[in-house]
């Protein structure tokens, strides 16, 4: 009898972070900085976003920022303690603060931002003892994917400015970042 892997859980924090990255993707499509989230409230997705901040306009548009909206509809509640949020890289200062603000349980994230990330890469804001509330954290989640797609999102970002291409601000894609690539090849 021969071993077979074992069965994807949809329930298991990969299944959910391979939903961010299809997220994430997405974002990279439409030429902003590939970040995807998503939150869980018993077992069941209930809010999902990519960054949004050249669509539309507006420097707040995270992915966190617009999943936790979301949620927050979807429950008809700003407090959702019993709400789990992938994203697919480590939280910013912005994103951690209402994290923390809105009661997330846990933040799971694929990739750490040893520069500007508040969940322990350069701060930890979503356990300051100072704050009313501690959201548990748990890092590394298909973090190689995770950086993948933001290093080649870059990547293509600096060839296009070698090449004088303007940055497209959230529209329409240059045909050679279609989804045929290795980028966009889906989980």
């Amino acid at each position: 009898m021969t071993d077979s892997p074992p069965p994807l859980l949809l329930t298991s924090d990969d299944h959910f972070m391979r939903e961010a990255l299809r997220l994430a993707r997405k974002a990279a499509r439409q030429d902003e900085v590939p970040i995807g989230a998503v939150i869980v409230h018993q077992g069941r997705v209930i809010a999902r976003s990519w960054n949004q901040v050249e669509t539309l306009k507006d420097a707040t548009a995270h992915a966190e920022m617009l999943a936790l909206t979301q949620a927050e509809s979807a429950l008809g509640d700003w407090r959702l303690a019993d709400c789990d949020l992938y994203v697919t890289k480590e939280p910013c200062p912005m994103c951690a603060g209402a994290i923390v603000h809105c009661r997330i349980r846990r933040v799971i994230f694929g990739c750490p931002d040893g520069k500007g990330g508040a969940a322990g890469g350069f701060w930890n804001l979503l356990q300051a003892p100072n704050l009313n509330h501690r959201c548990e954290i748990t890092p590394g989640v298909l973090g190689d994917e995770c950086v993948t797609v933001l290093k080649d999102f870059f990547a293509e970002a600096r060839k296009r400015k070698l090449l004088g291409l303007a940055h497209t601000k959230g529209v329409a894609v240059l045909p050679e970042m279609s989804t045929d690539g290795p980028m966009f090849d889906g989980p």
